[in-house]
């Protein structure tokens, strides 16, 4: 398969020891081909912005499945929507949950605080587009350039990319762009 996000962009954005792979494994019913094979072979980044999931593979209490949606919010107390409970946790991204739907690849978020979700992306290879382009974004401010004209790049390059992340306004992207341009963060 070829993608337009690749091993090489991750590692140069974020660095060997900051990218999380997932294992290829047999899951626990079908999932979208193209979301797995980013998954293991490009990885997510673990960083302020964007904190990756729980190591699958530590101990956890009997019953608790730290990969699955239903799993967590039935372990916290929390609603989760039926038709999200096998969708796979992915990370933070900043306080929002973000999850992947692994039959249609499809990513979304579930704000903090919320049992509902957003449409965030519409694939795997989006949200990492997306994290790529923000770390760039990070160092770029970080060289002191200019936050409107930085936001209004992510916005730009992400949105040509795939326009689903700011379709809804109260998505995590709108707000955290918001947020930096008003020097929040």
């Amino acid at each position: 398969m070829n993608f337009s996000v690749t091993p090489t962009a991750m590692l140069e954005a974020y660095g060997l020891t900051n990218v999380v792979y997932y294992p290829q494994f047999a899951a626990g019913g079908p999932i979208d081909s193209r979301a797995s094979s980013l998954l293991s072979s490009v990885g997510l980044p673990h960083s302020e912005v964007f904190t990756s999931k729980e190591d699958p593979e530590d101990p956890y209490e009997p019953g608790f499945d730290p990969l699955i949606i239903g799993s967590r919010f039935d372990h916290y107390g929390w609603s989760c929507p039926e038709e999200s409970r096998t969708w796979w946790m992915l990370g933070y991204l900043f306080t929002s949950l973000i999850a992947l739907d692994p039959l249609s690849g499809k990513v979304y978020s579930f704000p903090e605080s919320e049992s509902q979700y957003i449409l965030l992306h519409r694939d795997v290879e989006s949200l990492l587009f997306s994290l790529i382009e923000f770390r760039k974004l990070e160092v770029d401010h970080e060289n002191n350039m200019d936050r409107t004209e930085l936001a209004e790049r992510f916005r730009r390059v992400v949105g040509a990319f795939d326009p689903t992340p700011f379709t809804d306004e109260e998505s995590q992207w709108n707000l955290s762009l918001e947020e930096f341009e008003n020097g929040m963060w």
